[in-house]
């Protein structure tokens, strides 16, 4: 009788299990860097590429098609849930995001209704749906994502992106019941919105708390951690692994690990090793390469990489992957070798 196939080396390691190689994946690993999303982008905006399932899903599809990757992560943003909740969206060239009616007051946070995720964002679970079969013929696990709800709220009320975001630490510290309030509406929307990208097929999640890290720990624990338990408790019942990424926390990492995800996607700021040793080697973690450091010479690279690998000591529940997103000056041949070497290295220590 025929043995059942080995479960893809990325969810053994979100599972904390041992695997045969590191698996490893990118942020952005589908994006400006390539020069066929290039010329898709040259006929079609951001926006109009997430609301087209077709296109959404080719564009997940790019880098697996061309690097050995572990996991596909779907193409999308982190912003349509702000269009769902009534404030409206564009992307500005040179720019970035722009929110076209930000929570500037408290009728304003008052006023922000509580739609379905399934009825608000139905293109992005179309492309999930059309996803899977592709990538279970390359035994290819796909992840679904989300913003995390103190990032969603800062980009709602600052109105765009920002160096600190002022603006929305500001009502959070003068309206702290109006904060409440925000938070819980975003939470619901979220939990809402990823467990149905699972329901639809994504077999991992991951929640972006990209701009948390301005937030000191006080602030962190009494306005933000709340809503994050909150939130991955709901989403424990999907059943799929959660990972929750954050950037600039190395002084309240174990405070964020503790908020109930699976696994903890960290940026640069430690080496790995002092990661793992802080939150506890049965904490399964992602990360954490420099991304600057694909634009060095192969030795150098070849040297950031062996030092995350060497940190991590060979122990089982590390995913490999960068502290951000890839940069759009990287060439896709330093993608290539590093996914490559991580892969060919692993497997000559074992």
């Amino acid at each position: 009788m025929p043995s059942s196939p080995r479960p893809p080396r990325f969810l053994q390691a979100c599972r904390g299990e041992a695997v045969d190689a590191t698996p490893v994946w990118l942020m952005r690993q589908a994006g400006r860097y390539m020069a066929e999303y290039r010329d898709l982008r040259s006929r079609h905006t951001l926006l109009e590429l997430i609301a087209n399932p077709e296109l959404a899903a080719e564009v997940t599809l790019m880098p697996v098609k061309r690097f050995d990757l572990d996991a596909a992560i779907l193409f999308s943003d982190l912003l349509p849930p702000l269009v769902a909740l009534g404030l409206g969206l564009e992307f500005v060239k040179d720019e970035g995001p722009r929110i076209l009616r930000p929570l500037r007051t408290v009728r304003d946070i008052d006023l922000v209704p509580c739609p379905s995720a399934e009825e608000s964002l139905p293109e992005t679970l179309a492309a999930i749906r059309m996803l899977r079969p592709e990538l279970d013929t390359r035994g290819v696990p796909l992840i679904g994502f989300g913003g995390a709800p103190f990032t969603l709220a800062a980009y709602a009320i600052e109105g765009g992106g920002s160096r600190g975001y002022d603006r929305a630490r500001t009502l959070m510290l003068s309206e702290p019941a109006a904060w409440q309030r925000l938070m819980k509406k975003i939470t619901a929307f979220q939990a809402d919105y990823l467990t149905a990208q699972a329901k639809a097929g994504a077999q991992a999640l991951q929640v972006f708390d990209s701009w948390v890290g301005v937030l000191g720990q006080a602030e962190y624990q009494r306005y933000v951690a709340p809503y994050n338990k909150q939130l991955f408790a709901a989403l424990k019942k999907t059943g799929v692994p959660v990972i929750h990424f954050t950037t600039r926390t190395a002084a309240y990492l174990e405070d964020v690990a503790a908020d109930g995800s699976d696994l903890l996607g960290v940026d640069a700021q430690l080496p790995i090793a002092t990661v793992r040793n802080r939150l506890g080697w049965n904490k399964p973690v992602q990360g954490n390469l420099e991304p600057l450091a694909l634009l060095a010479p192969w030795h150098e690279l070849k040297h950031r990489i062996d030092e995350v690998l060497d940190g991590n000591q060979g122990r089982p529940g590390h995913i490999f992957n960068v502290g951000h997103g890839l940069v759009p000056s990287t060439d896709p041949d330093a993608v290539a070798r590093l996914v490559d070497y991580v892969h060919e290295r692993a497997a000559v220590s074992r």
